[in-house]
């Protein structure tokens, strides 16, 4: 089944721009919803996929004028065909191919020159679901992250929302997004302690009680202070139960030593450095008034 997408009268190919509203009308139409569509969802379209991170100047996204089809966010309504189906729109005419993306859970839209646009990490998501190659999808994620554009916990959670990580492709991908998160996590941890004044703590090190097993690794510890840092960069993967687990048994492990243990996440290093900062500050001013922490041996990590 085919759709022509009317543009206005004009000479010439229609720009960018035109490309975009038209495929959002034909969303908005009544011919692209089911019959039992209430009128007022059929404007909540926004534009997703690669023509969203086009829009937001992805280097290793496609320009707009070279994507064949324009993908578009809608509600899913009547009949449910499981979550991030996409149903597939009638062909395009030979300007605009738009191409329906129905989803129960409908993000807020953000807006780029005026149209709706839906958020980072449900555009990629949208966007790798339709790449079979891997070293496309990993430049994609990790521009995402290196760019500034979001962080790869909501990523992750989009992708396997949209039951995307059991792909192996996608899944080695992802394994990149983390690493370049966690080194930006890291760069913000050197900004905290360096830019606000901090004592140089031990970097990257392991904690282990003399004669006795390891208590794991710590981002940052001020032996003199038996105070340290670790950031929690876990995320929606499978095992994350279990991660949190062993996390929280090393903290009680060192807490029992004494240790002052600071928890932060990559989110809290990004929106607020300088209330880390005096938060770590506190943690070290306040060691000189508790018990001394048992003697642990750090270790390189």
């Amino acid at each position: 089944m085919t759709h022509e997408v009317p543009l206005p009268p004009r000479t010439g190919l229609p720009t960018s721009e035109e490309r975009l509203r038209a495929a959002l009308l034909y969303a908005q139409s009544d011919a692209a919803a089911p019959p039992t569509a209430h009128p007022t969802a059929l404007h909540r379209a926004m534009i997703t996929g690669l023509a969203a991170l086009a829009l937001r100047c992805f280097s290793s996204a496609p320009s707009l004028l070279d994507l064949e089809r324009i993908d578009v966010l809608v509600p899913e309504l009547g009949e449910p065909t499981g979550p991030g189906a996409r149903a597939p729109l009638p062909a395009a005419c030979s300007y605009t191919s738009a191409h329906l993306v129905r989803t129960r859970i409908l993000p807020e839209p953000e807006l780029i020159t005026g149209l709706p646009v839906a958020p980072v990490p449900r555009a990629l998501a949208d966007a790798v679901a339709q790449l079979a190659d891997g070293d496309e999808v990993r430049l994609l994620l990790v521009e995402a992250v290196r760019g500034g554009h979001c962080e790869p916990h909501p990523v992750v959670r989009e992708l396997t929302r949209a039951r995307l990580l059991g792909l192996p492709h996608i899944a080695d991908a992802v394994d990149s997004l983390l690493a370049e998160g966690r080194a930006l996590t890291e760069g913000r941890l050197y900004e905290m302690v360096f830019g606000h004044g901090l004592p140089d703590p031990c970097w990257n090190v392991e904690l282990r009680v003399p004669g006795g097993p390891h208590l794991g690794a710590v981002d940052a510890y001020w032996p003199d202070q038996a105070v340290a840092v670790e950031i929690d960069a876990r995320t929606p993967r499978a095992g994350a139960e279990a991660a949190w687990d062993a996390y929280t048994h090393k903290r009680e492990a060192l807490e029992q030593l004494g240790i002052t243990v600071v928890h932060v996440t990559p989110e809290k290093l990004r929106d607020s450095l300088a209330q880390q900062a005096a938060v770590v500050r506190t943690a070290l001013m306040a060691a000189d008034e508790q018990d001394p922490a048992e003697y642990v041996a750090v270790l390189p990590r």
